[in-house]
This record gives structure tokens, sequence and C-alpha cells, in this order.
């Protein structure tokens, strides 16, 4: 697991999180955070990825997230609905990278930004979108164990 990706992961929920709270322009978003903030140790073209993958597939990981929430995704914190639906696009579009990995990587990114339990729901959430979206390699994974 790269550090590098880390750091991209975690610009790019900051991203999505003022691209959702504003309705700013995502490649707005995108151009500023790469001008006004420390992107030294970042993968920028993943982050830049990232960030345009959430805001144009908004719409399809929504739908994959929405059926295993316990409220309306609107009432899902902020913090955690950025995280919840860039770890759903990288289980959807990134198949390089093990599900476990997203989800550990998404968990790691609520301890930080999200509330005091927000990584036990995402956690949750995303163990069921794994599941749904990897299917044959979360099966391979338990039954291994």
């Amino acid at each position: 697991m790269s550090k590098k990706r880390s750091k991209a992961r975690s610009r790019a929920v900051q991203a999505i999180y003022q691209w959702q709270m504003t309705g700013q322009d995502i490649v707005d978003i995108n151009n500023h955070f790469i001008a006004e903030h420390p992107m030294t140790r970042v993968d920028i073209p993943y982050f830049q990825g990232l960030v345009r993958g959430v805001a144009d597939q908004v719409y399809a990981l929504d739908d994959e997230i929405a059926p295993f929430l316990d409220r309306d995704l609107q009432a899902v914190d902020p913090v955690e609905r950025a995280i919840l639906r860039l770890g759903t696009y990288e289980l959807a579009q990134c198949p390089d990278i093990p599900y476990r990995v997203v989800i550990n990587e998404s968990v790691e990114l609520a301890k930080s930004f999200g509330g005091e339990a927000g990584y036990k729901y995402v956690n949750s959430i995303l163990d069921k979108v794994a599941l749904k979206l990897r299917a044959t390699e979360a099966q391979r994974k338990s039954g291994s164990n």
C-alpha cells in the first residue's frame, strides 16, 4: 500500500467533501487543491482520478451504497458520505486494489476525519458493498479462512 496513494485518498476525501458542501465545479476544486494544498507526497494523478471519478459517477455510486444504509444517504454525515463514495468508487473501478485495502484505507480516513464511531459505520457499509461488487474476491478470501 503506497503512502502517496493514502495521501491522495486523504486529499480526495477533502475535495469530495468540499464539492458536496458547496456544489462548486469539480474541476475548479481539483485545481484549487493542487494549487493551494501541500501535494508533494501525494500521487496527484491518482488524486485527480478519484475526485473526477466520484463526481462523474456519483449517482451510480449512491445507488450501490443506498441499499445498505439505515437512513437516507443525504442524512449520512457529509464526511462519511464522501468516504463511502470514495471507497465505493475504488471497489467498483480499481480492481487492482484488493478490497480489504480499500476498506482499511476508508476506515482510517473515517478515523481521521469522521465522527467518533463513524469508522464503524463506514466499515459496515463498505463490507456489504464489497460483497456485492467484489463477490468473487470476497468469497475467495473468506473461503481461505
